[in-house]
């Protein structure tokens, strides 16, 4: 018998076709000061989600996989492809391992993953277009790497999923199935919610296709609540919320006219007249990753650079991340605090105490909150994911980066933080000493494990009140 989950709580669709948060015509969400007009449109938008349903077709956009199958998630024609920051199709940063000998996993996968692959966004479109079209001016090529350009048309859409992304949701949604089984059954479905964006709940909605499909269909999850992305709605898996925080561009750029210079004097020689400027330089390297994975073979805009000078670009985007919601912003990390402290309720099976982006009005029902299930999927971006990073105390940072050269132990590496389908999962693990059982935690970013120094020894395993007690920056609500 195929088992449902009992909680298809989200978004209705309006009458344009598109979730009532999405339509134009219908709700609108005005910025107030009123606290009477915010908390009436938050208990609105929550009888919404838990009393109408969504159609499921609509989001769904079928995986097309790619050669390998569910064994491989990951573009592997080219080696750059590990460098190109956040476009970096996901991939296993270590192979994962089973808890220590003695030790079982309760409660999983606590899953935060980014959305798949997407074109690019309508911004990066536009400045990437205008890059491009230098070197489409150019009166000659002198380089016959840069010969498809006499023929070259745009084919990108605009921050779409791309059928290579909702690939890879369907196949975490498999991977997840296959090492958590034991934590689902008839009465335990994992929970998933997601963010109100389009591209995350496409990729939520494949991820429990792949779950389901992996389960041989016997286990059908749902996508149990989404969160509008508006200006008056709290959301733990967005970035939008904090208007006063300012990223930083200054170092990336001072680190991109150090590594592009030799790129600029070369395809200026190679395309006559083209006058590029180092400005142009990152969106012309990311083309060879939105390309790559839409069309799923590499780009011709892969040849034009060298694997070092992908590597340069890789810690551009390090140093973006970093200075936008990471530790180099004032701002950055703080904007994480909501989750971490759901993620502590969830942990602890208590409920949510936080006074940040938390929605108050989801997270006290045990309808769009609930605290007893065995695994739960959050899908989000990547800056918000940077943010929760940071909020948990990962990947710290002795010293900033230096925006002239790249650290030797530098770790903060966003293709491996954040890819195009990267994931958190933590993990409760429980651990019998002389008999007597106690719970830990574990946290992977995708599938490395943290060391969690902050809380144990540096092997991994941290008890899980000690953990609790180390995340005194969200439980202080982002003060120490």
């Amino acid at each position: 018998m195929v088992k449902k989950a009992e909680y298809p709580l989200v978004l209705p669709l309006s009458s344009s076709g598109k979730p009532a948060a999405y339509d134009d015509s219908g709700l609108e969400y005005h910025s107030s000061g009123s606290s009477l007009i915010r908390k009436a449109i938050s208990i609105s938008l929550a009888l919404l989600i838990t009393v109408l349903l969504f159609r499921r077709d609509y989001f769904k956009l079928i995986p097309r996989l790619v050669s390998g199958g569910l064994d491989s998630p990951s573009i592997l024609f080219t080696e750059s492809q590990r460098f190109w920051g956040p476009y970096s199709p996901y991939y296993a940063v270590e192979e994962y391992n089973l808890p220590p000998d003695g030790c079982s996993i309760t409660q999983a996968s606590i899953t935060l993953q980014r959305h798949g692959a997407r074109y690019p966004t309508s911004g990066a479109s536009k400045t990437i277009k205008a890059s491009l079209q230098k070197l489409l001016n150019a009166s000659e090529y002198t380089d016959m790497n840069l010969d498809f350009l006499r023929s070259y048309q745009w084919r990108l859409g605009k921050a779409d999923l791309v059928p290579f992304g909702a690939t890879q949701s369907f196949q975490s949604g498999a991977e997840i199935y296959h090492r958590y089984e034991h934590l689902v059954n008839d009465h335990m479905l994992p929970f998933v919610r997601a963010s109100g964006g389009d591209r995350v709940v496409k990729s939520a909605v494949n991820w429990t296709e792949g779950f389901a499909d992996a389960s041989g269909q016997l286990y059908h999850p749902s996508v149990s609540v989404i969160i509008p992305e508006t200006e008056t709605s709290n959301n733990t898996l967005q970035d939008h919320m904090c208007p006063n925080s300012q990223a930083s561009h200054d170092e990336a750029n001072m680190w991109r006219d150090v590594f592009s210079a030799s790129i600029v004097q070369r395809l200026n020689t190679a395309a006559v007249g083209a006058e590029i400027l180092s400005e142009d330089i990152p969106g012309l390297m990311s083309l060879c990753a939105f390309e790559t994975v839409f069309e799923e073979k590499e780009s011709q805009f892969c040849d034009l650079f060298s694997l070092k000078e992908f590597r340069a670009y890789d810690y551009y985007q390090d140093l973006l991340k970093y200075y936008d919601t990471g530790y180099g912003n004032p701002l950055g990390r703080v904007q994480g605090v909501g989750y971490v402290n759901e993620l502590l309720a969830r942990l602890r099976g208590r409920p949510v105490e936080d006074r940040t982006q938390t929605n108050s009005t989801l997270d006290s029902s045990p309808i769009t909150f609930p605290l007893d299930k065995t695994v739960y999927v959050d899908f989000s971006h990547d800056n918000e994911m940077v943010a929760i990073y940071g909020a948990l105390g990962l990947f710290p940072q002795m010293h900033p980066p230096n925006p002239t050269k790249v650290g030797p132990q530098w770790n903060w590496v966003v293709s491996r933080l954040v890819p195009f389908s990267g994931r958190m999962i933590t993990e409760k693990v429980q651990c019998f000493e002389a008999g007597v059982p106690r719970d830990f935690i574990r946290i992977l970013v995708n599938d490395a494990i943290q060391p969690l120094a902050f809380c144990g020894t540096g092997d991994g395993l941290c008890e899980l009140e000690a953990f609790v007690e180390s995340q005194s920056y969200a439980r202080n609500n982002g003060a120490w």
